[in-house]
């Protein structure tokens, strides 16, 4: 089981600006009122919305980029 503690650490740390941008981004993207520091007047789908849809835009930046290289390699 993962600690709950460690579910939200960033595995790269120089990483962390550029996904805190893009997470303002995505919430922006989908009309969710994300503020910096702490957003305890989202609802839970509302907070959940902006985790589920980067990480949707994540896999499909990774599939696009596997396909490109597959095509590359042919």
């Amino acid at each position: 089981m993962t600690n709950s503690s460690n579910s939200n650490r960033v595995e790269v740390p120089e990483a962390k600006g550029a996904l805190d941008k893009f997470k303002f981004e995505v919430a922006n993207e989908i009309g969710v009122d994300l503020k910096e520091g702490y957003n305890g007047h989202l609802t839970t789908a509302q907070a959940g919305s902006v985790g589920g849809e980067m990480v949707r835009k994540m896999i499909r930046r990774q599939e696009e980029e596997m396909s490109r290289e597959d095509q590359m390699g042919r």
